[in-house]
């Protein structure tokens, strides 16, 4: 015996996380946590601090040569933290 309003949970969580205005937090809680499998391990030990604020992913890295390196892949890892958090969370990377 099914409901009309049944829902999944993905859904049921979907439709809280909109209704809460906590969707935008939680895909850029999502992306950020994504970062070491988007650019590896090795750059991800080099980066102090972390954050998203206006949809701009602020990065402290310790390393001038892999800030260049990360600089080159601007556009490839902001796709890809994209395309992890589902939607687009960021637009730009600022490296500290």
């Amino acid at each position: 015996m099914s409901r009309t309003n049944d829902k999944t949970l993905k859904e049921a969580m979907e439709q809280m996380l909109r209704v809460y205005r906590l969707k935008g937090k939680f895909d850029e809680t999502f992306a950020v946590k994504s970062w070491e499998e988007v650019v590896g391990k090795a750059v991800a030990n080099r980066t102090k601090e972390i954050f998203i604020r206006d949809k701009k992913l602020f990065v402290r890295i310790e390393s001038s040569v892999v800030k260049n390196e990360l600089n080159i892949m601007r556009q490839q890892i902001i796709s890809n933290l994209n395309e992890k958090a589902g939607a687009e969370v960021v637009r730009e990377i600022i490296y500290l």
